[in-house]
């Protein structure tokens, strides 16, 4: 989403409230909302440091098939191609490579060069090179403005054909501005020409005196055939529509799935579950960005999607588990994401980030630059993590396994011949593809057609290939893996006269098959990429157009004794079966333990504060609020109407010290914010103070309808004041708030990570950020932000702290 990309300014709010404020027109005008900076750390135990890469378990393993020494990357990953390529989509062509697609802008710091929507291609995901644009003056959707850009591509390939849903920011629906729409384009290649629908596959939404942020689309195909759009933003959250068989309409009113914290969808199918992926906070302000992404799960695509604690992402105090954060290091905003699969099986996360100390272009200060990262996706415990809680990296990672142990784009038949042997019927290398843009490919012919690779070297393995069938309804493709030298083993077979996925492991009374009926719109004579998983005695197959987490069908069974065994891979069909993209190599291997929550230590009692006799000891007011008030062992403190974001100047409650070295800070706060209503902005919590343009805080914050936990940050940076913030877990009408102090090993800093709860027991970890080596951050108090409207609409809101507690390790 870019909405937020053109802040320039420092305003009296906070960082997601600027872009809900922008979006939804409720808010001050777009001069006045917050521009940005921000910082971030690792996750960390209470005086401890988190693991450095070095330290981390590794992800998978050396073995052949998998990565190997030397292979490795390093984010940016855009780097010598575009220093700007934000809001990515990726996916691997049927030509073997993997192309990217991004929101216009610069190609390079000078912003000598640029591009209204970008497309760039790889062959192995870290390396990508530019492959133009989508749309040029001549494919030009009709709608559009004359001088709009584009946003948030989503790349899909259904049935033979590749689609773009594209974001059209200004729209020819009124000459205002802003009234953006989302369209869908397609090709015959990955590279286009696209050709744009003739109008808004979903068209501008008019809410209030503007229109609500139809942007960020994002599709997704159930294993029934039906095809769903997601999209939305700041404005009114995330909104669903099913969609025709072909992907280009909308069928269904639409359905509202997730509050207004989020924009940017994404949804992936694993397990038993549908995954919502959305970002949250400003995406663009610069040094303080932090843009972060967080996710809810579901038993159905279209929710309801709740977080890990089972907070509903559409309430007013809206869930969400944090996926990826700012963690410290270079990299900051990272979020509006799509997922990226390698041959291993081992799925990426490519994200937009900033570099917080080079965030802004040369010759336009306030126009943030977003390349391109990517990192490794965790699951643990049935939820998504990148790099198991450590977030993005700034340093050498173990790249993508993009070409298998035997790997074959059937390009030169020479080479298949050198890695398969026909054991049945026959393998020819056949094309170019006349139907498609997957150059020469495999026919597989005879009734029962099998040829093998040599034996892999490891027994869990991953075996995948596109497939397809010469004429609908008849013959049949598919892959083979844990083959003896007959041919014997486990079969993932795409079947046409039976319309059917199937498994069949073994042979003889031990035999054991298991079947799942494909859609009846699934074209059998398209490419679809299918692939079969064995780790142990579990095999599993699925069908996918692309491989982006959304299968047709999938299908598992165990394994019959002495199928546990490393073997051969292969192919098999009959009667005009036909393969491309054939990839056999070793399965990865899950990380399967998360980096640990931070953790309270010793309770520091010279630090901290029960407000049992008054304020106790030890604290300073800068600019005293008479109206807060300890009573009955609690400071009371009504919100007062300035804010410190920008030239505001609230009273705050300050500790005159704080302990040496690593400490956590916690509070206990009711906040009487209610729900629903718009109470901007309305806030209470915790600040780390250095002055009033160098200060964090983590506040309880009333954005529209919605409640925030909110930790932000001011700075001035390159002579500019910037203001942004990122999020942690849902409020409740009780909040538990901590922040977690730890020092920088290399630079001093200090770094700041946030936590809250509504409980006191399950606590949702979030971002962290930084305040310089040279400077002693004070810890208080803060009650703020009340906008007069609001003041004489409801009174100020109530703050309530039931205490200041410090531990230490």
């Amino acid at each position: 989403m870019d909405g937020c990309r053109r802040i320039r300014s420092t305003a009296v709010i906070g960082a997601l409230a600027a872009c809900l404020a922008t979006a939804a027109f409720t808010g001050p005008p777009l001069a006045a909302v917050p521009q940005g900076t921000t910082a971030a750390t690792h996750a960390v135990s209470q005086g401890t440091t988190a693991p450095t890469d070095a330290e981390a378990p590794a992800a998978v393993a050396t073995e052949s098939g998998h990565h190997s020494a030397g292979s490795s990357y390093t984010n940016f990953v855009t780097r010598g191609y575009s220093i700007d390529f934000p809001d990515p989509a990726v996916m691997r062509g049927k030509d073997g490579k993997w192309y990217a697609y991004s929101t216009g802008g610069p190609y390079d710091e000078a912003n000598e060069r640029g591009s209204a929507y970008k497309i760039a291609s790889s062959t192995d995901l870290v390396h990508w090179e530019d492959e133009g644009s989508v749309f040029d003056a001549t494919h030009r959707p009709s709608w559009a403005a004359p001088t709009t850009g584009f946003w948030a591509p989503d790349i899909r390939y259904l049935n033979g054909q590749y689609l773009l849903y594209f974001t059209v920011p200004d729209t020819t629906t009124t000459t205002q501005g802003f009234d953006p729409a989302i369209g869908v384009a397609t090709a015959d290649t990955p590279a286009g020409p696209w050709t744009p629908s003739d109008e808004p596959l979903i068209p501008a939404e008019p809410r209030g005196n503007g229109f609500d942020t139809v942007i960020d689309p994002a599709m997704f195909t159930d294993a029934d055939g039906t095809h769903y759009l997601y999209w939305g933003g700041y404005g009114t959250g995330i909104w669903m529509v099913k969609l025709s068989p072909d992907g280009l309409r909308a069928v269904s009113e639409p359905k509202h799935i997730a509050a207004s914290r989020y924009e940017g969808p994404n949804v992936v199918k694993h397990g038993d579950y549908y995954y919502l992926f959305a970002s949250s906070a400003n995406c663009c302000a610069g040094p303080t960005t932090g843009y972060s992404v967080f996710v809810g799960r579901a038993t159905s695509p279209d929710g309801p999607f709740v977080d890990k604690l089972g907070k509903p992402l559409l309430a007013s105090r809206a869930g969400g588990t944090p996926v990826l954060a700012p963690n410290g290091n270079t990299w900051i905003g990272t979020g509006h994401h799509s997922a990226a699969l390698d041959v291993s099986g081992e799925m990426y996360m490519a994200y937009h980030a900033i570099d917080r100390n080079d965030p802004w272009l040369d010759v336009s200060p306030g126009f943030t630059m977003r390349p391109m990262n990517i990192d490794r996706l965790d699951w643990v415990d049935g939820w998504p993590i990148v790099r198991a809680g450590r977030g993005a990296s700034d340093t050498a990672q173990p790249a993508p396994v993009v070409r298998g142990e035997v790997d074959d784009r059937f390009e030169d038949p020479d080479g298949t011949a050198d890695h398969f042997r026909t054991l049945h019927g026959s393998l020819t290398v056949a094309g170019p593809d006349d139907r498609s843009d997957s150059g020469r490919f495999a026919e597989l012919a005879g009734d029962a057609a099998v040829a093998v690779t040599k034996p892999l070297a490891r027994t869990d393995v991953r075996i995948e290939s596109d497939v397809r069938t010469a004429e609908s309804g008849i013959g049949s493709a598919g892959v083979l893996a844990r083959a003896d030298g007959d041919g014997i083993g486990v079969r993932a077979i795409l079947d046409a006269g039976a319309n059917e996925l199937r498994l069949e492991a073994g042979q003889g009374p031990d035999a054991r098959a298991k079947a799942v009926a494909l859609p009846a719109d699934f074209d059998l004579t398209a490419w679809h990429v299918l692939a079969l998983e064995a780790r142990g005695t579990r095999v599993t197959a699925d069908i996918t157009d692309a491989r982006l987490g959304d299968p047709w069908a999938t299908v598992s069974l165990d394994v019959p004794r002495g199928l546990d065994r490393s073997g051969r891979a292969g192919l098999v069909g009959a009667n005009g079966g036909e393969a491309d993209n054939f990839s056999a190599t070793g399965l990865f291997t899950p990380v399967t333990k998360a980096v640990p929550d931070p953790e309270p230590g010793k309770v520091a009692a010279a630090y901290s504060d029960n407000f049992t006799d008054g304020l106790g000891t030890g604290w300073s007011w800068l600019r005293e609020d008479p109206k807060a008030q300890v009573t009955d062992g609690a400071l009371v403190w009504p919100t007062q109407t300035s804010d410190l974001v920008g030239n505001g100047t609230p009273g705050l409650l300050l500790r005159e010290s704080m302990p040496d070295g690593d400490y956590m800070v916690e509070t206990k706060l009711d906040l009487d914010l209610g729900e629903d209503t718009v109470r901007n902005f309305q806030q209470a919590g915790l600040i780390a103070y250095v002055g009033d343009d160098d200060f964090l805080r983590f506040d309880v914050v009333a954005v529209g309808p919605t409640r925030i936990a909110e930790f932000g940050k001011e700075t001035v940076f390159q002579g500019r004041r910037s203001w942004g913030g990122g999020l942690a877990g849902a409020p409740g009408e009780t909040t538990w708030l901590r922040l977690l102090h730890t020092l920088d090993p290399d630079t001093r800093e200090h770094r700041f990570r946030a936590g809250s709860s509504t409980d006191g027991v399950h606590w949702t970890w979030g971002l962290t950020w930084t305040l310089p080596a040279d400077t002693t951050p004070k810890i208080g108090l803060v009650s703020q932000g009340s906008q007069p409207a609001t003041t004489e609409e409801f009174g100020p809101a109530t703050a309530v702290f039931d205490y200041f507690r410090v531990s230490r390790p």
